[in-house]
């Protein structure tokens, strides 16, 4: 295709991506029902309720503005060729690949964190302070903010570095070694995220001997489930709102759970809770998503190399020639339908693994105390009980609570 084609194109899947999501946020927020679902109302007062839809609403709004601005800043950027302007002036002073590509993007990325950040200070000291959520401090906010700086620039700036080198060493064929090479990477982050990473951020602690540690020894014991590394996680120091997560795989398994969600639930729920993600590793859950993101990935390099080898792409975005840091920025747009299909793909395949595991839990445990769970849960998050089946599709990997509930009871 020409670049005059190419550059019609884009504007069209940019317009497309927007205007869609915001059809799918403004059908799910109208469908808000006014009644209290009676397995919820234990848990749901009057004002409770009202206060999770008023929250909702003030979440979508400040979430609509500021999607609003990026793809504002975006349109222009492409109509206008500031791309290519940009890459222009960068090339005035160096023609090094990796120079021009570092510096392209962190020129992007100042932009957008000028963008996102007065949303990200009113989401936390705004609504989620309004609603009783927040707990992080200005200084934790601070220092989290340059934790994620130093992360990004080290691992992302060398990640650009190797995918330079390799596309310029081997040319064609790249996206093979690219794979390769984002595979282990996948499966080192997947293995030491708990030891490396999450360490940067919070504070993990070994469960307490006591009560609650006796109950999932004891139950990890009759499911037949080596569990050496469970731990508690500081995640009061930024929310209220609780949760619990397993990472790793093979003997680097671990299960964290937030220490918010200790406070507020009981043992019994809390191994209910431990059930559901036991039963992920049992019905091997977390080994076909790692499999089909490994799969996902080599597809995305496949035609990102293939994208990239069309010189008409950069030029439709400004620039003089094909550059590999403009052919990334337009294969991200160009990529984005495809990405929805597989993103919903997964979705459903995710909110599958979801109904399967709440099944572990009630077959090994009890389904009585994991919907106590999963009830306690959703109120202190004020979820949304009536999300719209559309939006459900498209965007939930986990399913409705409503949906969770009913599946456990029958």
């Amino acid at each position: 295709m020409t670049a005059s084609t190419w550059f019609i194109v884009f504007l069209l899947i940019l317009c497309f991506g927007f205007f869609f999501e915001k059809f799918l946020e403004f059908i799910n927020l109208k469908n808000w029902k006014k009644d209290i679902p009676d397995q919820m109302k234990e848990y749901y007062s009057e004002n409770k309720y009202n206060e999770s839809r008023m929250y909702q609403i003030e979440k979508g709004r400040i979430s609509f503005i500021q999607s609003l601005v990026s793809f504002s800043l975006t349109f222009l950027a492409i109509f206008l060729g500031w791309f290519g302007y940009l890459d222009q002036i960068i090339l005035g002073f160096t023609q090094d690949s990796f120079l021009r590509a570092g510096v392209f993007f962190l020129c992007l990325f100042f932009v957008g964190e000028l963008v996102s950040l007065p949303f990200s200070l009113y989401n936390t000291f705004v609504i989620e302070q309004k609603f009783g959520f927040n707990k992080t401090t200005p200084k934790t906010y601070l220092f989290d903010k340059l934790k994620s700086y130093l992360l990004m620039f080290s691992v992302g700036g060398g990640l650009l570095y190797l995918t330079i080198i390799t596309i310029e060493w081997v040319q064609h064929g790249y996206w093979i070694y690219l794979w390769v090479g984002l595979t282990v990477f996948m499966l080192s982050i997947n293995m030491f995220y708990a030891d490396l990473i999450l360490p940067l951020f919070n504070k993990l602690t070994p469960i307490e001997d006591g009560s609650l540690k006796s109950k999932i020894s004891e139950f990890s014991t009759k499911v037949g489930y080596s569990l050496k590394n469970i731990y508690v996680i500081d995640g009061s120091k930024r929310s209220t709102k609780a949760n619990a997560f397993f990472s790793g795989i093979g003997p680097r398994k671990t299960i964290a759970l937030y220490d918010t969600l200790i406070e507020k639930h009981t043992d019994e729920e809390l191994v209910a809770v431990l059930a559901h993600e036991i039963g992920h590793f049992k019905r091997k859950h977390i080994l076909v998503s790692l499999f089909l993101s490994v799969i996902q990935t080599g597809i995305t390099l496949f035609l990102f190399e293939y994208f990239l080898n069309q010189p008409n792409i950069s030029i439709a975005f400004g620039a003089d020639n094909s550059s590999f840091h403009i052919g990334m920025i337009a294969f991200g747009i160009i990529f984005s339908p495809l990405g929805i299909v597989i993103g919903v793909a997964m979705n459903v395949l995710s909110r599958k693994n979801e109904f399967e595991a709440d099944y572990y839990a009630k077959e090994n445990y009890s389904a009585t105390y994991l919907s106590t769970a999963l009830k306690k849960l959703s109120a202190d998050s004020l979820s949304n009980l009536y999300p719209h089946k559309a939006y459900v599709f498209v965007h939930y990997s986990h399913p409705p609570i409503l949906k969770r509930l009913e599946k456990l009871k029958n």
